[in-house]
């Protein structure tokens, strides 16, 4: 049996790579320090004898005493209600945290994949965006935070792959959504879904033309799993190219959820992007993969699941404490 550790396997995705791995045979240890991570999205693995959970922070020394083929590497906080609220720990678990599982990964001789994302190419100039486009990011904005902690991080990775021959897979994460998103978490598809469920209007940022596309969890974790275990160590963008304005998201989620709130209007944040959509021509050449599910459908069942949350989770608003979480 083949051993894999995951970090922040109790994140949205980590979750869901988490049972895509044991559905595949494998012995998965999940890691993760609840910064942004829920435990109940693992209670449902909690007595599968193929699971072992660790609470930890990647940005400390980490060692496990096993014996690993495969490293995930999906620790960090993915919106922009977390990294704006704790900016230092989203670059450490980017930089620390990275140059840690590189380490373990070359101790361990294993594979390691690092999830990055589509916002290396900030607010593009070229578009769709492929992955040879070297991007247009703000450094110094308050984005930059995350958006320069994911660049360096393929910046080092490749480095331990070219001086070290650590074995590296790189992915270039595209909006995802789909049961398990946090209902608060500020970003656009579980805000529509959450404002609809509690009758209030639906917030746009800017003039609504800037653009999103949507790859549903099953299709995205489908393209992670074959990207690891490729032959191909730089970077691939897996996500869906189907590409709609916010504006019209807006309305679709109001038909959806048959809801009859009007759309509000407010500033556009700094460095929003305004166009985001992959070009997944090296996917599918590479890995033979494009996403399968439709959008009508992902969105039916990522709403069933908001529904069936608890009316105090629904009505909550978000105030995590990350004081225990701030370190010199």
């Amino acid at each position: 049996m083949k051993h894999i550790l995951i970090t922040g396997a109790a994140g949205f995705l980590g979750s869901h790579l988490c049972d895509r791995f044991i559905k595949e045979g494998y012995k998965v240890i999940g890691m993760d320090n609840f910064i942004t991570g829920d435990i109940r999205n693992l209670e449902h693995l909690k007595s599968n004898d193929n699971f072992e959970f660790i609470e930890h922070d990647v940005t400390e020394y980490i060692d496990v005493d096993v014996t690993l083929d495969y490293i995930l590497h999906f620790a960090s906080p993915a919106s922009p209600i977390d990294y704006l609220k704790i900016p230092i720990q989203t670059l450490k678990v980017g930089s620390l945290g990275t140059h840690n599982l590189l380490g373990l990964a070359k101790a361990k001789k294993a594979r390691l994949l690092i999830a990055s994302t589509s916002e290396v190419y900030g607010d593009p100039l070229v578009h769709p965006q492929t992955e040879d486009y070297y991007g247009n990011v703000n450094t110094i904005g308050p984005r930059g935070v995350y958006d320069e902690a994911k660049r360096f991080q393929e910046s080092i990775t490749m480095a331990y792959h070219r001086f070290h021959g650590v074995e590296t897979r790189i992915v270039r994460i595209f909006n995802t959504y789909g049961p398990r998103m946090r209902l608060n978490d500020g970003r656009v598809i579980p805000a529509f879904m959450g404002q609809a469920l509690r009758g209030e209007d639906l917030t746009v940022f800017g003039d609504g033309s800037q653009t999103r596309s949507f790859c549903y969890i099953d299709d995205q974790v489908e393209g992670i799993y074959r990207l690891l275990l490729s032959d191909y160590a730089y970077p691939v963008n897996i996500g869906n190219p189907h590409e709609i304005s916010i504006r019209d998201f807006a309305e679709e989620i109001i038909k959806l959820t048959n809801t009859t709130q009007k759309v509000i209007y407010r500033d556009l944040p700094v460095d929003d992007p305004l166009q985001r959509q992959p070009d997944i021509t090296l996917a599918k050449k590479l890995l033979n993969w494009e996403p399968k599910v439709e959008r009508e459908e992902g969105m039916i069942k990522t709403f069933e699941y908001f529904k069936s949350l608890s009316h105090e989770d629904l009505f909550k608003r978000e105030h995590r404490d990350f004081s225990k979480h701030i370190k010199p």
